[in-house]
Order: C-alpha cells, then sequence, then structure tokens
C-alpha cells in the first residue's frame, strides 16, 4: 500500500464513486447489467435510448462516480507526467467542480444546439450513446485509481494501460453514433466538422487551461 499524505481523502472520494456505482445497480439492476455488457453489444442502447430523461437517476449516479474519477486521475496523470504535487484538498475540489461543470454545461449547450436547429430526437440519441460510454469509462478509471492509490504497480503504466482504454471505449461510442447518423453526417459534413471543433476538442482544451492553473 502506498504511503500518500492525501490517502484519507483519495479513499473517501474511492468510496463515494464506488457506492454511487452499487446505488445505479441497486435501483436498477437489470439496466445496469445491460450497461456492463454495452461494449460490443447494441442492446443497452436500443431499449434505454427511448425512455430518455433530462435528468435521469441511472446516469446521475455514474456521473458522480465519473466526476470523481477522472479527477482523481487527473491529479495523479499530472503529477506522474508533469509536477510532483503534493495533494490540497481546495484546490483538489476546484479540479472536480471544474471536470463536473464542463461536461454538464457541454451537455446543455448540445442540447440547446438540439432544440435551435429542431434536430433534438437526433441530438439526445447522440448524447445518450456518448453519456453511455463516459459513464462506462468512469468505472475503467475507478478501477485504475485503485491501483494507483493502493498498489505497488508502476505509475506510468497504470496510467497509460487506462488512459488506452478510455480512449477505445469512446472511440468505440463515437463510432456506434456514426454508423447509426451516417446518412446525416455524410449530407452535412462541414457542420459536423464544425461541430467537432466546437463541441468535442474545444472543451478539452479548456480543461487543460484548468489543469494547468492546478496549483494557481
Amino acid at each position: 500500500m502506498r504511503e500518500f499524505i492525501t490517502y484519507e481523502w483519495f479513499t473517501i472520494f474511492t468510496i463515494i464513486g464506488a457506492f454511487c456505482i452499487v446505488l445505479a445497480k441497486f435501483t436498477n439492476g437489470l439496466r445496469f447489467q445491460d450497461f456492463i455488457y454495452v461494449i460490443g453489444n447494441s442492446k443497452y442502447l436500443k431499449i434505454y435510448s427511448r425512455n430518455q430523461k433530462f435528468i435521469d437517476q441511472f446516469d446521475s449516479f455514474l456521473f458522480i462516480n465519473l466526476a470523481l474519477s477522472t479527477s482523481i486521475f487527473i491529479f495523479f496523470t499530472y503529477s506522474t507526467f508533469v509536477d510532483n504535487i503534493v495533494f490540497e484538498l481546495i484546490p483538489f475540489l476546484k479540479l472536480l467542480l471544474a471536470v463536473a461543470t464542463l461536461i454538464i454545461i457541454k451537455i446543455l449547450v448540445e442540447r440547446l444546439i438540439g432544440s435551435l436547429f429542431d434536430i433534438d430526437t437526433i441530438v439526445d440519441d447522440y448524447l445518450f450513446q456518448k453519456t453511455t460510454f463516459k459513464n462506462y469509462s468512469g468505472i475503467v478509471l475507478l478501477s485504475a485509481n485503485l491501483f494507483l492509490i493502493y498498489s505497488d504497480m508502476s505509475s506510468k503504466i497504470v496510467i497509460l494501460i487506462a488512459f488506452i482504454a478510455v480512449c477505445l471505449i469512446n472511440f468505440t461510442g463515437f463510432l456506434s453514433s456514426l454508423k447509426s447518423h451516417q446518412k446525416l453526417i455524410n449530407a452535412n459534413y462541414f457542420y459536423f466538422l464544425l461541430y467537432l471543433c466546437a463541441l468535442e476538442i474545444g472543451p478539452y482544451v479548456l480543461l487543460y487551461k484548468a489543469i494547468s492553473e492546478y496549483n494557481a
């Protein structure tokens, strides 16, 4: 077990994340079972995309874990590859707030665009697919964080494996969305590229700036 000054805080945040996953499973066991097998199986997307809600309890629990696990993972990544920083609660909470806010605002903006262009159904379906794979990534990051906190494995190896896994998961989701809306994208290729730059790449640039100012 690694000796960290922040051991207790990391434990608390990790337990909260894991508890939220348990709550998601407890409140909707059948949906959670389908969710776990979403990679390579479109059953979950086909069934549950029909009954979407603006605020979904199941996705909300998984979102809390996603925000917590992503923030912890970012901390370890920054500390391992950029600067070996000392954990401080207030800066970490700022990072957590930045991650959660970025995800929420991004979803709201995309929903607004859908309403403005009268393509709510398409956007809602796309967001559901994307949210599903992001929440799945949150479970992977939680697992990676457990290794980063409690094991003696090389942090660089764990981070790289987790990063590659998350990229593959979200790329799978992206391909799934492309396949579902291929005809629409082909007819509006320019607007699709504009969307990628503005809403898919841009927010991560902002997140990078937030991480860069982590110790400010």
